[in-house]
């Protein structure tokens, strides 16, 4: 081998290299695909609700290109099931989020492979803003949300979610 093609064949490895290591973080799984089983007891409401507490709440993720779909199901202690969806993207615009008359839209940022934030908006006007994060170990899911209710009162809370 002489020597043009020593140098050839290094540029090409470290080319090579390069290009993995620049895409391996677009096909990194994302911490939040699966489904989640909400913790109630675990969980904080400010204010706290005036009706009883569910009874289970569950979540699942699935990719969406390069973003989430989350279907979220509420089953109320009476019973009553209440789904909530969306298909959103990671690049801060609004994707629709059907399921309740509190919102309509969602957009998403994120922050790393195991946290995002969302904007949660109705009518165009920003209702909740929402901080999601995997645990570490990948068992615990933890979302905390600030907002308006329905009677323009701040609201708060911090949701936690464990991996089934």
């Amino acid at each position: 081998m002489n020597n043009m093609q020593r140098i050839m064949r290094t540029m090409a490895v470290a080319i090579a290299l390069f290009a993995v290591g620049f895409a391996a973080p677009a096909f990194a799984q994302d911490a939040h695909i699966g489904t989640w089983k909400g913790d109630i007891a675990k969980s904080t409401f400010s204010p706290a609700p005036t009706g009883p507490a569910p009874s289970s709440a569950t979540r699942t993720y699935e990719m969406f290109g390069n973003g989430l779909k989350n279907t979220l199901t509420t089953v109320s202690a009476d019973g009553k099931s209440t789904t909530t969806a969306y298909s959103a993207h990671f690049d801060g615009k609004d994707y629709p989020y059907t399921g309740s008359q509190n919102f309509d839209t969602i957009a998403l940022k994120r922050i790393d492979a195991s946290t995002f934030t969302s904007e949660i908006k109705k009518a165009g006007k920003v209702v909740s803003t929402v901080r999601n994060t995997v645990s570490p170990d990948g068992k615990t899911m933890t979302i905390a949300i600030k907002g308006t209710n329905a009677q323009g009162q701040p609201t708060s809370s911090v949701t936690v979610f464990e991996k089934q």
